[in-house]
């Protein structure tokens, strides 16, 4: 039976290095039979790995949290880059300034469940209220079959939908190549609140029973994340041949500069430092109620 891996956001350099892992034979080479798959938003996808319909998933590292509270019941195992990884746009047209999040203000935003979480905490972080002042909601049409919410929420404001979108870097690029979208935050590269860029990251996530149960296995997804992170850092083109199975033509033709920039964020490495910024996102958002070590929430065995 095949390996299942599924990711959130399929057309969207996000997960990347996960896709790649599949399309590019790193799997194969490991001796698994692997397939990637989208199920959207990230708070189905672990539940779904929960319930134990899926083996691994690479989703936001902080998620994980809603199916397995407290980190109870699985394990980070390596992350699929470093940083928070999305991009907060409006309207070209509102004259906007890179970091000024007080721009939000009256707006509709659109974000997806999970990564709406960073987005609520700068701007708390900023004193900006995001329950009263500002209109955060999820992007009409997100959610059906097949379809990427950055590239639903790209379509939605140059429609005039909503006022502005908080999602992946492949919605973020058509938006500012096109014309109609503004680049407020690049939460990867430092553009919110101080340490803001540390809230989260993408992630590989096993369930506990299969770290344990299936050793082996999981070593041999992880050698197969960080292959596919060396040879995309070497060679940035071969994202177009990862992702043709699954991207339009015009997302095709982009993945490999998104990626070339992305890679030197390519690191597999969960340190602890990671954890405790993790651990603390956590804790403020509400969705952890301790304070667990590293190895409850890393499969240390399985470090880089």
């Amino acid at each position: 039976m095949p390996i299942r891996v599924a990711i959130p956001d399929m057309v969207s350099p996000s997960y990347f290095p996960a896709i790649a892992a599949v399309e590019l034979g790193f799997f194969a080479k490991e001796g698994l039979d692997a397939t990637v798959e989208l199920i959207f938003p990230v708070t189905k996808t672990y539940e779904e790995l929960r319930e134990g319909r899926l083996d691994f998933v690479g989703g936001a590292a902080h998620a994980a949290l809603y199916a397995f509270r407290d980190w109870r019941g699985c394990g980070l195992l390596c992350a699929l880059s470093q940083n928070m990884y999305w991009f907060l746009v409006v309207r070209s047209d509102l004259g906007a300034k890179r970091g000024d999040l007080s721009v939000l203000k009256g707006l509709r935003i659109g974000a997806a469940p999970g990564p709406v979480d960073g987005l609520k905490r700068m701007l708390a972080e900023s004193g900006i209220d995001p329950e009263r002042e500002v209109r955060i909601g999820p992007v009409a049409g997100s959610s059906g079959s097949g379809v990427s919410f950055g590239m639903a929420a790209a379509r939605a404001l140059e429609e005039r939908a909503i006022d502005g979108f908080w999602a992946n870097g492949m919605g973020a690029e058509v938006a500012l190549r096109g014309g109609f979208g503004t680049l407020v935050i690049d939460a990867r590269r430092g553009d919110g609140p101080s340490g803001s860029q540390h809230y989260t990251f993408p992630a590989l996530v096993a369930t506990r029973e299969r770290i344990d149960g299936s050793p082996e296995t999981v070593a041999a997804a992880v050698r197969a994340v960080v292959a596919a992170q060396e040879a995309l850092k070497r060679d940035p083109s071969l994202a177009a041949r990862a992702a043709r199975r699954h991207f339009p033509d015009a997302e095709l033709a982009l993945i490999p500069e998104l990626v070339r920039r992305d890679a030197q964020y390519y690191d597999a490495l969960i340190s602890p430092a990671s954890v405790r910024a993790l651990n603390g996102f956590a804790k403020a958002t509400g969705l952890l109620s301790g304070e667990p070590a590293y190895e409850q929430v890393v499969a240390a065995h399985l470090m880089i």
